[in-house]
């Protein structure tokens, strides 16, 4: 089956399991001629992007392929659990598990203006990504998640997603086996690859993930509401079948507290604020209907569940005038 992935309005895209299946053969062969018996280094972040291509490397290479995953300590809870799981475990993957938590918690300690924030976790990223590439030997290709929506607004180069920034003394050799492909074609093509549906169909995260629905400066304890509280949210949107239906839907806490009630006493705690949005470019967003009964239920459970927090909002923006993220 011949396939052309040139994306002129009109060509051909990947709608079936058999377009994705002879993608997948198609890039092997590619991969495989390239890369020959040389090592590639891919930052695996969990996203929907890196892990479909350390699958399909690991298919085409092996343990030639060398996956770095760094622990920030703003990633969902569960997350870097399943990197772990799906690709040292059941992949055999040849895995680094960086734990860089306290690193990245420290430097971001008392900053509360986002765009620093942001500009602190990439740069931290890129430090941590550099050292761990110096302790290895023989890595001559960089392979990143590039996909082509990001070829088209940003000319290849997303800096919150793929790494940048690179010293000169370690630039290596790129492999983007997606950059042709738009999201719902990495979707099937993860699909085929038998990667989890939980992290083929994982919803929109920002690079600097919790790092934005913590609001303000971040603290450990408010930090860790809101990734308990996100569970709970993602939980209940699951067993009430609109995990598949919302495009995006998280939890966010500002760094405010407001007066509450707790065994008879009153007490401060943080409100959490609950967003869910429709879209499809990104560029305009509707708020999601969701039911009134379940929105009491999840309150229910984040007040009761989540420590520090005694109340839940529901974020009524549509986008314009809100963005979908808080920050």
């Amino acid at each position: 089956m011949e396939l052309n992935y040139k994306r002129p309005d009109g060509m051909a895209r990947i709608n079936t399991k058999e377009l994705a299946d002879a993608f997948i053969e198609e890039q092997v062969k590619e991969l495989q001629a390239q890369i020959g018996d040389k090592k590639v280094l891919l930052a695996l972040s969990g996203g929907v992007d890196s892990s479909v291509v350390a699958a399909l490397l690991i298919k085409a290479i092996g343990k030639q392929l060398v996956c770095v995953h760094v622990n920030h300590g703003l990633l969902r809870k569960g997350e870097p659990e399943q990197v772990v799981k799906v690709f040292r475990d059941e992949m055999n993957a040849n895995l680094v598990y960086v734990d860089a938590v306290d690193r990245f918690l420290d430097k971001l300690a008392g900053v509360a203006e986002p765009e620093k924030k942001r500009k602190i976790i990439g740069a931290e990223f890129i430090r941590v990504f550099e050292e761990e590439a110096r302790k290895l030997d023989g890595i001559e290709f960089l392979a990143q998640g590039t996909i082509y929506p990001d070829i088209l607004e940003s000319d290849g180069v997303k800096a919150h997603h793929n790494v940048g920034g690179l010293p000169e003394d370690l630039q290596f050799e790129l492999v983007e086996p997606l950059r042709l492909l738009y999201k719902d074609e990495v979707r099937m093509v993860g699909d085929a690859l038998g990667l989890p549906a939980g992290m083929v169909y994982r919803q929109p995260f920002p690079g600097p993930g919790l790092g934005v629905r913590c609001l303000g400066a971040i603290t450990r304890d408010r930090l860790e509401a809101v990734r308990e509280a996100d569970a709970i949210l993602r939980e209940e949107f699951a067993k009430n079948g609109l995990e598949g239906k919302v495009w995006q839907y998280f939890v966010s806490i500002p760094d405010f507290k407001s007066v509450g009630v707790k065994d008879g006493k009153r007490y401060e705690g943080w409100p959490a604020i609950i967003r869910a949005v429709n879209t499809t470019d990104a560029m305009s967003a509707t708020v999601e209907e969701v039911p009134y009964a379940l929105l009491h239920h999840i309150t229910n459970r984040i007040t009761a569940e989540v420590a520090g927090v005694n109340r839940v909002l529901f974020d009524l923006t549509p986008k314009p005038v809100g963005t979908i993220e808080w920050e």
